[in-house]
C-alpha cells in the first residue's frame, strides 16, 4: 500500500507556520484513506455512541475541520 495524493490543501496553504506538521488526509493505492491527526482515543471513546466501537488497533484521531472542508472537493462520491 502507497499514498497516492493528498486529498485538500498541504498544511502550509491552511496556516501552518512549518508547513508539514498538521493535520492531513490521503488517498491510498488500495482505495482508502489515511489520515495525521491528535490522537485522542482515551478521551473520545467513552464518547461513542452505542452502534459504534473501535478495534483494539484502531486509533481515534482529531482531524481539524479546516483540514477536512480543504479536503471535500478531492473525496471522490463513489
Amino acid at each position: 500500500m502507497k499514498i497516492v495524493r493528498r486529498i485538500g490543501v498541504p498544511p502550509s496553504a491552511r496556516g501552518s507556520s512549518s508547513g508539514a506538521t498538521c493535520p492531513d488526509v490521503f488517498e491510498l493505492s488500495d482505495g482508502n484513506f489515511a489520515v495525521i491527526g491528535t490522537e485522542a482515543t482515551e478521551a473520545l471513546e467513552p464518547e461513542l455512541p452505542a452502534d459504534a466501537a473501535r478495534a483494539e488497533y484502531e486509533r481515534i484521531v482529531i482531524v481539524s475541520r479546516e483540514t477536512l472542508i480543504r479536503a471535500k472537493a478531492d473525496i471522490p462520491d463513489a
